[in-house]
Formats: C-alpha cells, structure tokens, sequence
C-alpha cells in the first residue's frame, strides 16, 4: 500500500505545505537524507492552538498539535520528493514544547507525532527523538516537530 492510501485509510488528508514564516526553507535533501524545518501546528492559514502547556493549551490540544506538525511536515517532504513512497524511514524526530516551567510531559506531547509516524509508515515509522520543553515557540505556537528521514 502507498503511503498515500495509507494516510486516506487513516482518515487525514495532507495540507497544502506551510510557507516559511522566515528565512529557511522547508526540506534540504543530503545523500539519502532529508532534513524538514520545524513544522508548527498550522491548519487551513491559522494556527490550532496558541500559547504554554498546559495552562494555556491542554495536554490532549497539544498532541493534537503534534499530529498536524506531523501532517504539515509530510506535506513538505512530499513537496520535496515528489512522493512519500520515497521515504525509506523516519530516523528522528525532534518535538518542542512551549509549557510552563513546571511541566514535565514533554515526551506524552511527542508521543502525538511519534505514534502518527508509526500508524503511517509502520516499522519504517519508529525513529530516535528529542521532547524538549522550552519557554516560547514561533508565533505562540505549543509544539514544533522537526524530521529527519531516510531516503531512496
């Protein structure tokens, strides 16, 4: 099964890819790897959530969050390779957490993307990660994922 059909079985669909908010680029290929840019949870031109973990933006919002940083991280590497059937597989996965300094689940706001990538890609899904909590993300955004995948 394509990963395409994949994601339609799984009831999503991709996004358009989200434009830089500044001076980056979304995807830069090296060899067989591809690097995509922190994707923030951005949906239909507006972000799903705004502000810290969890005083301002529930745990469950937040996967939530990290579901579309998926979704809008996949648009970019379909952008970029022309098809997701190229990725070999999910390497690593780096989440951010915009929470409170007293918040301790980064890793259960990570598991959102992390569980996503596996019920797309299957055993090509399960990757190393980083879950860091930090004060502030891009435009008050509560999670940011980056990727790093393995190419054909």
């Amino acid at each position: 099964m394509s990963i395409a059909a994949r994601i339609t079985e799984l009831g999503l669909t991709l996004p358009p890819p989200v434009a830089p908010v500044a001076a980056y680029i979304p995807a830069r290929q090296s060899g067989p790897h591809l690097f995509i840019s922190g994707q923030i949870p951005m949906s239909g031109g507006k972000m799903l959530a705004v502000g810290r973990v969890p005083s301002q933006v529930s745990l469950e919002t937040a996967q939530a969050c990290a579901r579309q940083c998926v979704l809008n991280g996949l648009s970019a590497a379909q952008a970029a390779l022309g098809s997701l059937d190229r990725v070999a597989q999910v390497v690593r996965v780096g989440v951010f957490v915009a929470c409170d300094p007293d918040f301790h689940d980064q890793p259960k706001v990570a598991n959102g993307a992390s569980e996503l990538l596996v019920s797309i890609f299957g055993d090509a899904g399960r990757h190393a990660r980083a879950a860091v909590g930090c004060p502030a993300l891009p435009l008050g955004a509560p999670v940011e994922v980056e990727f790093l995948f393995d190419v054909r």
